[in-house]
């Protein structure tokens, strides 16, 4: 573990894994050090904010002896519901992604619908959650040159990630479909549905 200040009022936590990641995580959602105003998890960073006046000297030394013995799964056990996601897979990198993995294009979507995804963390864009699998099976590299415009609602993977794009935006992930649900809507509450912990299930629509 180590610990970074950033800025007058937040340290960033660095961890060796995403495992240690989640155990930290875990471990501040069940008992947050006092002081503390905003927990903000990332691949192996989480970043921990504090009210202003609060002492970041004893807010690390408060982080250094935080009990770790929470669940490693982190933000997996958290208390969210199901959430199904609709998926029209036409994408336009389906083909070429599924010859990068010597499959066909249905065992994409098979390997995709098949299995369960969490949230595991959330940035790059509001409502933007980076989603791994329970089975893995499509981890996949980025596309070498992005596109500057991605519409609202593609489905789109990278690495050992899924995710939905929340709002049209430049974009470098393999897009293999699109969905009508909106993930984000700052007029909802709460305007996220893809938050850390969060479970969620694909499901493929007809054409």
């Amino acid at each position: 573990m180590r610990l970074l200040p950033v800025g007058d009022h937040a340290i960033l936590v660095e961890l060796d894994s995403a495992a240690d990641r989640r155990a930290v995580a875990a471990s501040l959602a069940a008992e947050p050090p006092d002081g503390v105003a905003e927990v903000v998890p990332a691949a192996v960073t989480v970043l921990v904010r504090a009210y202003s006046g609060v002492s970041l000297q004893r807010l690390a030394d408060r982080l250094r002896s935080q009990p770790l013995d929470r669940p490693a799964g982190g933000p997996r056990d958290a208390e969210q519901g199901l959430l199904t996601i609709p998926v029209l897979y036409d994408g336009p990198d389906l083909a070429d992604l599924a010859g990068h993995l010597g499959v066909g294009v249905r065992e994409v979507v098979a390997r995709h619908t098949g299995q369960l995804w969490t949230v595991e963390f959330a940035g790059f864009a509001p409502g933007f959650g980076y989603l791994v699998a329970d089975e893995g099976g499509l981890d996949v590299p980025r596309r070498s040159t992005p596109r500057t415009r991605v519409p609202a609602g593609s489905v789109g993977l990278a690495g050992p990630y899924t995710g939905v794009y929340p709002h049209a935006s430049a974009g470098g992930w393999q897009l293999i479909g699109s969905t009508g649900v909106a993930v984000w809507d700052a007029e909802r509450e709460p305007p996220a549905l893809l938050v850390p912990g969060r479970r969620v299930r694909f499901v493929e629509v007809p054409r």
